[in-house]
């Protein structure tokens, strides 16, 4: 049954992506909620979606812009988005999360505000708000793909200072870790991530893939190495699931990606729950 899907070019694109995407997500994920940033993925994602409408405005403003991949727009505002983040969290040092819905409000402005200019594009919206089998281009993989490979020489490389400074940053400091730079990276990292995954998982849902994995992760693992592995397990069993899902019933595949997710994490928790009460 799965391999009929991979008769078409798009679904292999959307599969890849998809597959690339479901470990990458929860990967990042792991350092953003043990951080206790998760917000910022939602912030992140409606300064993308600024980015994406104001990409298919100017297409249909400019004529030499018809060409241009939404994608590449999505993702440098995605970038500036990070950047001034951690800007306004160094400025508002003792309210650092001021931060995130001062810049969610100026990407959910901006947003209302493209959308309402670029006039026709309600279908093209639609697949990047919900993600889309059939929108994913060759283009598109590539993209994934480098992005991907960007993510794990950063975490390779930094790997041990990401993790000191995602549990005690004090620490970290004290160290002599160069953490506001490795911050910095680290914030266009999850941009990059979040940027790539709107076009399988929808920029509305992304936030999700990021964390829900992770929490089904935390309720079973034993060390933070296992919480990483486990994550990104649960989150490529739920594209892959959801992807499927959204092929054969015709469903935007961020709405059946996430809510494979959600039963995951259900049932991991009634697991636990089980095992809980047996011992008792």
């Amino acid at each position: 049954m799965i391999s009929s899907i991979f008769q078409y070019d798009f679904l292999q694109n959307a599969f890849l992506s998809g597959m690339v995407i479901g470990l990458l997500a929860p990967l990042l994920g792991v350092f953003i909620v043990v951080r206790r940033l998760s917000l910022i993925a939602d912030a992140l994602s409606h300064v993308t979606l600024a980015g994406i409408a104001g990409s298919l405005y100017l297409s249909q403003t400019f004529v030499g812009l018809a060409t241009l991949n939404p994608l590449y727009l999505g993702i440098g505002s995605a970038v500036l988005g990070s950047v001034l983040i951690e800007k306004l969290r160094v400025v508002y040092k003792h309210f650092s999360e001021l931060a995130i819905p001062i810049i969610m409000s100026a990407g959910l402005g901006l947003s209302a505000i493209f959308i309402s200019l670029a006039q026709g594009f309600s279908t093209d919206l639609f697949s990047y708000l919900f993600g889309s089998v059939s929108a994913v281009s060759r283009q598109d993989l590539w993209i994934v793909i480098g992005i991907a490979l960007i993510v794990c020489l950063f975490i390779f490389a930094f790997y041990k200072e990401l993790f000191v400074s995602s549990f005690d940053g004090d620490y970290a400091r004290a160290s002599g870790l160069k953490t506001k730079h490795i911050q910095m990276l680290f914030m266009i990292i999850t941009a990059l991530v979040i940027a790539a995954s709107m076009r399988i998982v929808g920029i509305l849902l992304v936030s999700s893939l990021i964390t829900l994995p992770v929490a089904a992760a935390m309720r079973v693992a034993k060390s933070f190495k296992h919480m990483v592995i486990y994550s990104m397990v649960f989150g490529e069993i739920s594209v892959i699931v959801g992807l499927v899902s959204a092929f054969y019933l015709d469903l935007a595949p961020g709405g059946t990606i996430v809510i494979t997710s959600i039963i995951i994490l259900l049932v991991v928790m009634l697991i636990n729950k089980l095992k809980t009460s047996k011992v008792s």
